[in-house]
Protein backbone atom coordinates (compact mmCIF):
# COMPACT_ATOMS: atom_id res chain seq x y z
CA UNK A 1 0.00 0.00 0.00
CA UNK A 2 1.42 3.48 -1.30
CA UNK A 3 0.92 6.47 1.43
CA UNK A 4 -2.69 6.17 2.19
CA UNK A 5 -4.98 9.27 2.05
CA UNK A 6 -8.29 9.18 3.90
CA UNK A 7 -11.14 11.24 2.12
CA UNK A 8 -14.22 9.18 3.26
CA UNK A 9 -14.89 7.96 6.94
CA UNK A 10 -17.74 5.61 8.20
CA UNK A 11 -18.51 4.89 11.65
CA UNK A 12 -20.20 2.09 12.54
CA UNK A 13 -22.67 2.78 15.98
CA UNK A 14 -24.13 6.54 16.31
CA UNK A 15 -24.40 5.91 20.12
CA UNK A 16 -22.00 8.35 23.36
CA UNK A 17 -18.73 7.58 21.60
CA UNK A 18 -19.52 7.11 17.74
CA UNK A 19 -21.28 10.73 17.62
CA UNK A 20 -19.57 12.93 19.52
CA UNK A 21 -16.29 11.66 18.16
CA UNK A 22 -16.66 11.95 14.33
CA UNK A 23 -18.78 15.14 14.92
CA UNK A 24 -15.42 16.34 16.45
CA UNK A 25 -13.19 15.14 13.37
CA UNK A 26 -15.73 16.18 10.62
CA UNK A 27 -15.57 20.21 12.51
CA UNK A 28 -11.78 19.91 12.07
CA UNK A 29 -11.55 17.90 8.67
CA UNK A 30 -14.06 19.61 6.16
CA UNK A 31 -11.95 18.10 3.24
CA UNK A 32 -13.27 14.41 4.78
CA UNK A 33 -16.79 12.97 4.20
CA UNK A 34 -18.10 11.74 7.75
CA UNK A 35 -21.02 9.17 7.90
CA UNK A 36 -22.48 7.89 10.74
CA UNK A 37 -24.58 4.85 10.48
CA UNK A 38 -26.71 2.84 12.78
CA UNK A 39 -29.45 0.72 12.26
CA UNK A 40 -31.49 1.82 14.77
CA UNK A 41 -34.15 4.78 12.99
CA UNK A 42 -34.92 6.62 15.97
CA UNK A 43 -31.61 7.62 17.06
CA UNK A 44 -30.30 8.25 13.85
CA UNK A 45 -33.38 11.00 12.84
CA UNK A 46 -32.97 12.58 16.74
CA UNK A 47 -29.16 12.90 15.39
CA UNK A 48 -30.72 14.56 12.30
CA UNK A 49 -33.49 17.06 13.56
CA UNK A 50 -33.01 20.36 13.07
CA UNK A 51 -33.76 21.14 17.00
CA UNK A 52 -30.09 20.24 18.23
CA UNK A 53 -31.65 20.41 21.82
CA UNK A 54 -32.96 17.07 21.01
CA UNK A 55 -29.91 15.23 20.25
CA UNK A 56 -29.68 11.85 21.39
CA UNK A 57 -26.82 12.78 23.38
CA UNK A 58 -26.60 15.13 25.98
CA UNK A 59 -22.82 16.71 26.17
CA UNK A 60 -22.16 20.56 26.65
CA UNK A 61 -20.53 21.77 23.86
CA UNK A 62 -22.47 18.80 20.95
CA UNK A 63 -24.45 21.30 19.80
CA UNK A 64 -22.54 23.40 18.18
CA UNK A 65 -19.96 20.92 16.72
CA UNK A 66 -22.33 19.41 15.50
CA UNK A 67 -24.54 22.45 13.87
CA UNK A 68 -21.25 23.73 11.75
CA UNK A 69 -20.99 20.06 10.06
CA UNK A 70 -23.62 18.43 9.82
CA UNK A 71 -25.25 18.68 6.43
CA UNK A 72 -22.03 19.59 4.90
CA UNK A 73 -19.23 16.66 5.60
CA UNK A 74 -21.07 15.31 8.84
CA UNK A 75 -23.74 12.72 8.02
CA UNK A 76 -25.76 10.21 9.75
CA UNK A 77 -27.90 7.70 8.71
CA UNK A 78 -28.95 3.76 8.54
CA UNK A 79 -27.66 2.91 5.11
CA UNK A 80 -24.79 0.76 6.43
CA UNK A 81 -23.87 -1.20 2.90
CA UNK A 82 -23.38 2.45 0.64
CA UNK A 83 -20.98 4.26 3.77
CA UNK A 84 -19.18 1.08 4.52
CA UNK A 85 -18.32 0.54 0.27
CA UNK A 86 -17.28 4.28 0.06
CA UNK A 87 -15.39 4.19 3.26
CA UNK A 88 -11.53 4.45 3.08
CA UNK A 89 -11.48 4.24 6.91
CA UNK A 90 -14.30 2.43 8.99
CA UNK A 91 -14.63 2.86 12.70
CA UNK A 92 -16.56 0.11 14.83
CA UNK A 93 -18.27 1.79 17.76
CA UNK A 94 -21.15 0.02 18.76
CA UNK A 95 -21.59 -1.21 22.27
CA UNK A 96 -19.72 -4.25 24.34
CA UNK A 97 -22.03 -4.92 27.49
CA UNK A 98 -21.14 -7.62 29.73
CA UNK A 99 -22.79 -10.58 28.54
CA UNK A 100 -25.56 -11.94 31.32
CA UNK A 101 -25.18 -15.56 30.19
CA UNK A 102 -23.00 -17.91 28.56
CA UNK A 103 -19.56 -18.31 29.08
CA UNK A 104 -18.36 -15.57 31.15
CA UNK A 105 -21.60 -14.35 32.21
CA UNK A 106 -21.56 -11.60 34.79
CA UNK A 107 -17.77 -10.54 33.79
CA UNK A 108 -16.79 -10.95 29.95
CA UNK A 109 -17.90 -8.73 27.15
CA UNK A 110 -20.45 -9.51 24.56
CA UNK A 111 -18.68 -8.89 21.32
CA UNK A 112 -21.54 -10.15 19.27
CA UNK A 113 -22.08 -6.51 17.84
CA UNK A 114 -18.19 -6.00 17.29
CA UNK A 115 -18.15 -9.49 15.32
CA UNK A 116 -21.34 -8.81 13.27
CA UNK A 117 -19.58 -5.03 12.31
CA UNK A 118 -16.54 -6.98 11.67
CA UNK A 119 -18.56 -9.30 9.14
CA UNK A 120 -20.21 -6.40 7.50
CA UNK A 121 -17.36 -4.47 6.32
CA UNK A 122 -16.11 -7.93 4.98
CA UNK A 123 -19.23 -8.00 3.00
CA UNK A 124 -19.58 -4.47 1.37
CA UNK A 125 -16.00 -3.02 1.87
CA UNK A 126 -13.69 -2.03 -1.82
CA UNK A 127 -10.25 -1.44 -2.07
CA UNK A 128 -7.74 -1.12 0.76
CA UNK A 129 -10.14 -0.25 4.04
CA UNK A 130 -8.56 0.69 7.63
CA UNK A 131 -10.75 -0.87 10.44
CA UNK A 132 -10.48 0.79 13.50
CA UNK A 133 -12.10 -0.29 17.01
CA UNK A 134 -12.86 2.49 19.03
CA UNK A 135 -15.22 0.22 21.10
CA UNK A 136 -13.61 -1.12 24.65
CA UNK A 137 -12.58 -4.51 23.64
CA UNK A 138 -10.75 -6.88 25.20
CA UNK A 139 -7.44 -7.64 24.68
CA UNK A 140 -6.66 -9.72 21.08
CA UNK A 141 -10.55 -8.90 20.02
CA UNK A 142 -8.56 -7.46 17.33
CA UNK A 143 -7.02 -10.99 16.00
CA UNK A 144 -10.74 -12.16 15.85
CA UNK A 145 -11.38 -9.01 13.88
CA UNK A 146 -8.53 -9.67 11.54
CA UNK A 147 -9.50 -13.12 10.98
CA UNK A 148 -12.72 -12.08 9.86
CA UNK A 149 -11.90 -10.01 7.54
CA UNK A 150 -9.18 -11.92 6.25
CA UNK A 151 -11.73 -14.65 4.85
CA UNK A 152 -13.54 -11.57 2.68
CA UNK A 153 -11.03 -12.27 -0.01
CA UNK A 154 -9.37 -15.92 0.43
CA UNK A 155 -11.55 -16.79 -2.47
CA UNK A 156 -9.43 -15.81 -5.38
CA UNK A 157 -12.41 -15.85 -7.85
CA UNK A 158 -14.54 -13.95 -5.97
CA UNK A 159 -14.70 -9.72 -6.74
CA UNK A 160 -13.70 -9.63 -3.20
CA UNK A 161 -10.11 -11.01 -3.86
CA UNK A 162 -9.17 -7.33 -4.34
CA UNK A 163 -9.99 -6.19 -0.80
CA UNK A 164 -7.30 -5.32 1.13
CA UNK A 165 -7.82 -4.27 5.36
CA UNK A 166 -5.77 -3.00 8.06
CA UNK A 167 -6.80 -2.93 11.52
CA UNK A 168 -5.98 -0.91 14.76
CA UNK A 169 -7.27 -0.33 18.18
CA UNK A 170 -8.12 3.53 18.86
CA UNK A 171 -9.65 3.45 22.12
CA UNK A 172 -11.96 6.61 23.62
CA UNK A 173 -10.69 8.22 27.02
CA UNK A 174 -13.79 10.32 27.22
CA UNK A 175 -15.52 11.36 30.52
CA UNK A 176 -18.69 12.00 29.56
CA UNK A 177 -19.71 15.51 30.66
CA UNK A 178 -16.77 17.06 29.32
CA UNK A 179 -16.80 14.24 25.69
CA UNK A 180 -15.96 17.96 23.62
CA UNK A 181 -12.83 19.14 25.34
CA UNK A 182 -11.91 15.52 25.84
CA UNK A 183 -11.75 15.28 22.18
CA UNK A 184 -10.91 18.91 20.94
CA UNK A 185 -8.22 19.13 23.80
CA UNK A 186 -6.81 15.19 24.33
CA UNK A 187 -4.27 14.30 26.88
CA UNK A 188 -3.13 11.60 24.69
CA UNK A 189 -4.29 9.40 21.60
CA UNK A 190 -3.69 6.23 21.33
CA UNK A 191 -3.26 4.31 17.83
CA UNK A 192 -2.60 0.47 17.94
CA UNK A 193 -1.30 -1.39 15.20
CA UNK A 194 1.52 -3.50 12.68
CA UNK A 195 0.46 -1.55 9.79
CA UNK A 196 2.68 1.76 9.73
CA UNK A 197 1.34 3.47 6.99
CA UNK A 198 -2.44 2.53 7.77
CA UNK A 199 -1.36 4.21 11.72
CA UNK A 200 -0.05 7.49 9.99
CA UNK A 201 -2.94 7.59 7.80
CA UNK A 202 -5.07 7.70 11.40
CA UNK A 203 -2.14 9.85 12.66
CA UNK A 204 -2.89 12.44 9.89
CA UNK A 205 -6.62 12.95 10.93
CA UNK A 206 -5.67 13.57 14.50
CA UNK A 207 -2.99 16.18 13.63
CA UNK A 208 -5.45 18.41 11.95
CA UNK A 209 -6.45 19.80 15.60
CA UNK A 210 -3.76 17.62 18.10
CA UNK A 211 -0.14 17.93 18.30
CA UNK A 212 2.13 15.12 17.07
CA UNK A 213 3.27 14.36 20.76
CA UNK A 214 0.34 13.39 22.08
CA UNK A 215 -0.26 10.72 19.64
CA UNK A 216 0.90 7.51 20.58
CA UNK A 217 1.71 4.60 18.65
CA UNK A 218 1.84 1.28 20.07
CA UNK A 219 1.26 -2.32 18.79
CA UNK A 220 -2.59 -3.49 18.89
CA UNK A 221 -2.67 -5.50 22.00
CA UNK A 222 -0.85 -2.58 24.28
CA UNK A 223 -3.92 -0.31 22.85
CA UNK A 224 -6.54 -2.59 23.91
CA UNK A 225 -5.36 -3.08 27.38
CA UNK A 226 -4.15 0.50 27.98
CA UNK A 227 -8.13 1.56 27.93
CA UNK A 228 -9.27 -1.24 30.55
CA UNK A 229 -6.03 -0.35 32.53
CA UNK A 230 -7.04 2.92 32.13
CA UNK A 231 -10.39 2.98 33.14
CA UNK A 232 -9.86 0.66 36.34
CA UNK A 233 -7.03 2.62 37.72
CA UNK A 234 -9.52 5.76 37.91
CA UNK A 235 -12.03 3.45 39.29
CA UNK A 236 -10.05 2.28 42.14
CA UNK A 237 -9.11 5.81 42.83
CA UNK A 238 -13.24 6.19 43.04
CA UNK A 239 -13.29 3.05 45.47
CA UNK A 240 -10.64 3.92 47.58
CA UNK A 241 -11.83 7.19 48.47
CA UNK A 242 -15.29 6.12 49.18
CA UNK A 243 -14.04 3.59 51.21
CA UNK A 244 -12.29 6.15 53.30
CA UNK A 245 -15.02 8.53 53.15
CA UNK A 246 -16.75 6.03 55.42
CA UNK A 247 -13.83 6.19 57.89
CA UNK A 248 -14.22 9.47 57.90
CA UNK A 249 -17.95 9.15 59.16
CA UNK A 250 -16.94 7.13 61.79
CA UNK A 251 -13.76 8.96 63.31
CA UNK A 252 -14.51 12.57 63.18
CA UNK A 253 -12.72 13.24 60.02
CA UNK A 254 -13.22 15.25 56.65
CA UNK A 255 -12.95 13.43 53.89
CA UNK A 256 -12.76 16.94 51.94
CA UNK A 257 -9.95 17.78 53.74
CA UNK A 258 -8.31 14.63 53.89
CA UNK A 259 -8.58 13.92 49.53
CA UNK A 260 -7.18 17.93 49.41
CA UNK A 261 -4.33 17.25 52.01
CA UNK A 262 -3.58 13.80 49.91
CA UNK A 263 -4.21 15.02 46.71
CA UNK A 264 -1.66 17.78 47.02
CA UNK A 265 1.42 14.84 46.85
CA UNK A 266 2.53 15.16 43.60
CA UNK A 267 3.07 11.81 43.52
CA UNK A 268 -1.03 11.22 43.87
CA UNK A 269 -2.42 14.65 42.54
CA UNK A 270 -6.02 15.99 42.64
CA UNK A 271 -8.23 14.23 40.28
CA UNK A 272 -10.98 11.29 40.70
CA UNK A 273 -10.70 12.00 44.90
CA UNK A 274 -14.27 13.54 45.09
CA UNK A 275 -15.91 11.21 47.31
CA UNK A 276 -19.90 10.47 46.36
CA UNK A 277 -22.10 7.22 46.19
CA UNK A 278 -19.79 5.44 43.40
CA UNK A 279 -18.73 5.76 39.76
CA UNK A 280 -21.20 4.79 37.21
CA UNK A 281 -21.36 5.04 33.22
CA UNK A 282 -20.92 2.74 30.56
CA UNK A 283 -17.01 1.69 31.31
CA UNK A 284 -15.80 1.38 34.43
CA UNK A 285 -17.55 -1.39 35.84
CA UNK A 286 -17.56 -3.29 32.34
CA UNK A 287 -14.58 -3.06 31.55
CA UNK A 288 -12.71 -4.06 35.27
CA UNK A 289 -14.98 -7.24 35.42
CA UNK A 290 -13.71 -7.89 31.42
CA UNK A 291 -10.10 -7.30 33.11
CA UNK A 292 -11.13 -9.79 35.91
CA UNK A 293 -12.34 -12.70 33.33
CA UNK A 294 -9.35 -12.43 31.35
CA UNK A 295 -6.80 -12.34 34.25
CA UNK A 296 -8.94 -15.81 34.94
CA UNK A 297 -8.56 -16.97 31.49
CA UNK A 298 -4.99 -16.55 31.80
CA UNK A 299 -3.93 -18.03 34.90
CA UNK A 300 -3.95 -15.22 37.37
CA UNK A 301 -6.57 -15.61 39.99
CA UNK A 302 -4.80 -12.72 42.18
CA UNK A 303 -4.76 -10.13 39.81
CA UNK A 304 -8.00 -11.13 39.14
CA UNK A 305 -9.29 -10.84 42.70
CA UNK A 306 -7.75 -7.53 43.46
CA UNK A 307 -9.77 -5.73 40.21
CA UNK A 308 -12.91 -7.38 41.52
CA UNK A 309 -12.87 -5.93 44.79
CA UNK A 310 -12.92 -2.83 43.20
CA UNK A 311 -15.94 -3.42 42.30
CA UNK A 312 -17.20 -4.72 45.62
CA UNK A 313 -16.34 -1.54 47.23
CA UNK A 314 -18.54 0.67 44.61
CA UNK A 315 -21.32 -1.70 45.28
CA UNK A 316 -21.05 -1.49 49.41
CA UNK A 317 -20.90 1.75 49.03
CA UNK A 318 -23.89 2.52 47.05
CA UNK A 319 -25.84 -0.35 49.40
CA UNK A 320 -24.19 1.96 52.56
CA UNK A 321 -26.14 4.91 51.72
CA UNK A 322 -29.60 3.06 51.32
CA UNK A 323 -28.98 1.84 54.33
CA UNK A 324 -27.96 5.26 56.14
CA UNK A 325 -31.09 7.01 55.07
CA UNK A 326 -33.35 3.88 56.61
CA UNK A 327 -31.35 4.09 59.50
CA UNK A 328 -31.62 7.66 59.76
CA UNK A 329 -35.64 7.89 59.59
CA UNK A 330 -36.08 5.62 61.98
CA UNK A 331 -35.56 2.48 60.58
CA UNK A 332 -37.99 2.20 58.58
CA UNK A 333 -38.79 4.20 55.17
CA UNK A 334 -42.25 2.29 54.03
CA UNK A 335 -44.77 4.65 52.99
CA UNK A 336 -42.29 7.76 53.34
CA UNK A 337 -41.90 10.06 50.43
CA UNK A 338 -38.04 10.14 49.69
CA UNK A 339 -37.12 13.01 46.78
CA UNK A 340 -34.34 12.00 44.65
CA UNK A 341 -32.46 14.95 43.22
CA UNK A 342 -30.22 13.56 39.99
CA UNK A 343 -30.44 9.94 38.23
CA UNK A 344 -27.47 10.12 35.52
CA UNK A 345 -24.36 8.58 36.88
CA UNK A 346 -23.10 12.18 36.51
CA UNK A 347 -23.42 16.05 36.12
CA UNK A 348 -23.47 17.45 32.08
CA UNK A 349 -24.48 14.06 31.01
CA UNK A 350 -28.14 11.85 30.28
CA UNK A 351 -26.31 8.30 30.40
CA UNK A 352 -28.05 6.55 33.08
CA UNK A 353 -25.51 3.25 32.43
CA UNK A 354 -24.53 1.67 36.11
CA UNK A 355 -25.65 5.22 37.28
CA UNK A 356 -25.41 4.50 41.28
CA UNK A 357 -28.92 6.36 41.46
CA UNK A 358 -30.53 2.62 40.66
CA UNK A 359 -29.24 0.53 42.68
CA UNK A 360 -30.02 2.93 45.87
CA UNK A 361 -33.47 3.67 44.15
CA UNK A 362 -33.98 -0.17 43.83
CA UNK A 363 -33.26 -0.43 47.77
CA UNK A 364 -35.28 2.06 49.05
CA UNK A 365 -37.86 0.55 46.70
CA UNK A 366 -37.51 -2.58 48.09
CA UNK A 367 -38.27 -1.14 51.68
CA UNK A 368 -41.38 -0.09 50.61
CA UNK A 369 -40.28 3.97 50.05
CA UNK A 370 -42.74 6.15 47.93
CA UNK A 371 -39.85 7.94 45.28
CA UNK A 372 -40.36 11.07 44.02
CA UNK A 373 -37.35 11.38 40.91
CA UNK A 374 -36.39 14.57 39.37
CA UNK A 375 -33.22 14.94 36.55
CA UNK A 376 -32.80 17.76 34.68
CA UNK A 377 -32.40 15.67 31.00
CA UNK A 378 -33.16 11.88 32.18
CA UNK A 379 -36.62 11.36 30.57
CA UNK A 380 -39.57 9.13 32.71
CA UNK A 381 -38.88 6.54 29.98
CA UNK A 382 -34.90 6.03 30.93
CA UNK A 383 -35.90 5.92 34.47
CA UNK A 384 -38.81 3.24 33.88
CA UNK A 385 -36.26 1.18 32.31
CA UNK A 386 -33.42 1.12 34.77
CA UNK A 387 -35.68 0.27 37.69
CA UNK A 388 -37.43 -2.01 36.06
CA UNK A 389 -40.77 -0.45 37.68
CA UNK A 390 -43.42 1.47 36.43
CA UNK A 391 -44.52 4.80 37.72
CA UNK A 392 -47.26 5.69 39.59
CA UNK A 393 -49.04 8.15 37.42
CA UNK A 394 -51.18 10.83 39.06
CA UNK A 395 -54.66 9.52 38.47
CA UNK A 396 -53.38 6.63 40.90
CA UNK A 397 -55.40 6.14 44.04
CA UNK A 398 -53.03 4.79 45.90
CA UNK A 399 -51.44 7.40 49.04
CA UNK A 400 -47.74 8.26 49.23
CA UNK A 401 -48.95 7.24 53.14
CA UNK A 402 -49.85 4.26 52.77
CA UNK A 403 -48.18 1.42 54.65
CA UNK A 404 -48.74 -1.33 52.70
CA UNK A 405 -44.81 -2.20 52.12
CA UNK A 406 -44.97 -2.24 48.40
CA UNK A 407 -42.39 0.79 46.88
CA UNK A 408 -43.62 3.18 44.39
CA UNK A 409 -41.99 6.46 42.39
CA UNK A 410 -42.99 9.22 40.60
CA UNK A 411 -41.32 11.38 37.93
CA UNK A 412 -41.24 14.66 39.30
CA UNK A 413 -41.09 17.84 36.98
CA UNK A 414 -39.25 20.20 39.22
CA UNK A 415 -37.61 20.06 42.62
CA UNK A 416 -40.46 21.88 44.60
CA UNK A 417 -42.47 18.58 43.25
CA UNK A 418 -39.57 16.49 44.90
CA UNK A 419 -39.25 18.04 47.94
CA UNK A 420 -43.40 18.39 48.88
CA UNK A 421 -44.19 16.53 51.96
CA UNK A 422 -41.00 14.70 51.47
CA UNK A 423 -39.22 12.99 54.86
CA UNK A 424 -35.94 12.99 53.00
CA UNK A 425 -33.93 14.64 49.76
CA UNK A 426 -30.91 12.51 48.49
CA UNK A 427 -29.02 14.01 46.50
CA UNK A 428 -27.25 11.48 43.96
CA UNK A 429 -25.96 13.58 40.89
CA UNK A 430 -24.09 16.70 41.30
CA UNK A 431 -25.74 18.83 38.46
CA UNK A 432 -24.84 22.64 39.27
CA UNK A 433 -28.45 23.63 39.84
CA UNK A 434 -28.47 21.19 43.40
CA UNK A 435 -25.46 23.62 44.37
CA UNK A 436 -27.50 26.30 45.33
CA UNK A 437 -30.72 25.44 46.52
CA UNK A 438 -32.61 27.78 48.69
CA UNK A 439 -33.20 25.49 52.01
CA UNK A 440 -34.97 27.97 54.22
CA UNK A 441 -37.87 28.26 51.89
CA UNK A 442 -37.64 24.45 50.61
CA UNK A 443 -38.00 23.21 53.86
CA UNK A 444 -40.95 24.10 55.19
CA UNK A 445 -42.38 22.29 52.01
CA UNK A 446 -41.12 18.68 53.71
CA UNK A 447 -42.56 16.85 56.46
CA UNK A 448 -41.05 17.08 59.64
CA UNK A 449 -38.44 16.20 61.04
CA UNK A 450 -36.92 15.56 57.72
CA UNK A 451 -33.19 15.04 56.18
CA UNK A 452 -31.45 15.84 53.64
CA UNK A 453 -28.29 13.70 52.62
CA UNK A 454 -25.90 14.93 50.83
CA UNK A 455 -23.91 11.72 48.22
CA UNK A 456 -22.07 14.52 46.57
CA UNK A 457 -20.91 16.63 49.20
CA UNK A 458 -22.41 19.84 47.56
CA UNK A 459 -24.49 21.88 49.80
CA UNK A 460 -24.12 24.22 52.83
CA UNK A 461 -24.52 22.05 55.41
CA UNK A 462 -24.74 25.13 57.71
CA UNK A 463 -27.30 26.53 55.39
CA UNK A 464 -29.42 23.16 55.63
CA UNK A 465 -29.17 23.15 59.77
CA UNK A 466 -30.11 26.65 59.60
CA UNK A 467 -33.55 26.36 57.95
CA UNK A 468 -34.16 23.48 60.48
CA UNK A 469 -33.42 20.00 58.17
CA UNK A 470 -31.19 17.46 59.64
CA UNK A 471 -28.09 16.48 57.25
CA UNK A 472 -25.71 13.54 56.30
CA UNK A 473 -23.29 15.03 53.85
CA UNK A 474 -20.63 12.06 52.85
CA UNK A 475 -17.41 11.80 54.31
CA UNK A 476 -18.44 14.40 57.13
CA UNK A 477 -17.66 12.68 60.51
CA UNK A 478 -18.45 16.40 62.55
CA UNK A 479 -21.30 15.14 63.98
CA UNK A 480 -19.51 12.08 65.87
Amino acid sequence: MENFSVSSICCIGAGYVGGPTMAVIADRCPEIQVNVVDLNEERVAAWNDKNLQNLPVYEPGLDLVVSRARGKNLHFSTQVERCISNADMVFISVNTPTKTKGLGAGQASDLRWVEACARQVAKYAKGHTIVIEKSTLPVRTAEAIQKILKSAHRNPSSDKAQCSFSVLSNPEFLAEGTAINDLETPDRVLIGGEDQKAIEALAEIYRHWVPDEKILRTNLWSSELSKLTANAFLAQRISSINSISAFCEATGADIKEVARAIGSDSRIGPKFLAAGPGFGGSCFQKDILNLVYLCHHFGLPEVAEYWERVVMINNWQQHRIARLVVKKLFGTVTGKKIGILGFSFKADTNDTRESPAIRIAKDLLEEGSNLSIYDPKVEIEQITHELNLQREDDTNTKKETSLTGEGAWKYASNIKDVIKDADAVLILTEWQEFRSLDWESLAPLMRQPAWVFDSRGIVNTEQVKESGLNIWKIGDGSDQ
